[in-house]
């Protein structure tokens, strides 16, 4: 069961909240795509890899592959050859021809809309899934937990924990729902390029005033 938040924390979230709405008003998905179905290709390529470089790699892969059916009657050669910079790419070309078959098998080609036949699908789990159907569909159905969702909220003591299946329950719980989306995708850019692991910019974050782990840049030089 989710605990309930007291009036000081809702009020501390809020608080961040309007800061991040106030740093990054829309923020969005750095995943180049043009489809759910390009976003989920591009979502599994990111694991252990930049945005950057998937971005390099996904244009040729799309005018190979345009589609779920063309992507699971590939090749494996032929897919590890244009992924193969993205790192850990037999085991990501495995992924998405697998998956690719199970859309067409089992959704017509379509990329499904609900968690539950999501995280069916091979090589998904609930952030690939989350990533999907937010910046996908703008479907609310959990918060996407990365490593840098994971230090953020860690440092802002939005939870104690590490594992992220507990991190997202952590979160969803004092998130209002209709933040989910903007949430998962302003606290991740504020991750990657602000409050980053080795080097926060606690200076020039906009939660300082909300954050019990400020300081660290000043602290750590």
């Amino acid at each position: 069961m989710p605990r309930r938040a007291k009036a000081e924390e809702r009020a501390r979230v809020a608080a961040i909240l309007q800061a991040l709405h106030g740093a990054r008003p829309e923020p969005r998905v750095e995943l180049d795509h043009d489809s759910p179905f390009q976003l989920l290709i591009a979502t599994i390529l990111s694991a252990q890899c930049t945005d950057e470089r998937v971005n390099k790699v996904t244009p040729a892969l799309f005018r190979a592959y345009p589609d779920a059916a063309a992507l699971a009657r590939a090749s494996l050669p032929g897919l590890e050859k244009l992924i193969r910079s993205t790192g850990f790419f037999r085991a990501k070309a495995r992924s998405i021809k697998t998956c690719s078959q199970a859309l067409i098998e089992r959704h017509r080609g379509e990329v499904p809309r609900t968690m539950e036949e999501m995280t069916r699908l091979p090589g998904v789990g609930r952030k690939t899934a989350n990533v999907v159907l937010g910046a996908g569909y703008r479907i609310a159905s959990g918060i996407v937990v990365d490593t840098h969702m994971a230090r953020v909220a860690r440092r802002l003591r939005l939870t104690k924990n590490t594992d992220p299946v507990k991190i997202e329950r952590d979160l969803m719980a004092l998130i209002p729902e209709t933040e989910w989306i903007f949430f998962s995708i302003a606290m991740i850019l504020h991750g990657r390029y602000v409050c980053q692991a080795r080097l926060p910019r606690c200076g020039a974050c906009p939660l300082r005033p909300h954050c019990p782990s400020r300081d660290l840049e000043a602290k750590r030089s």
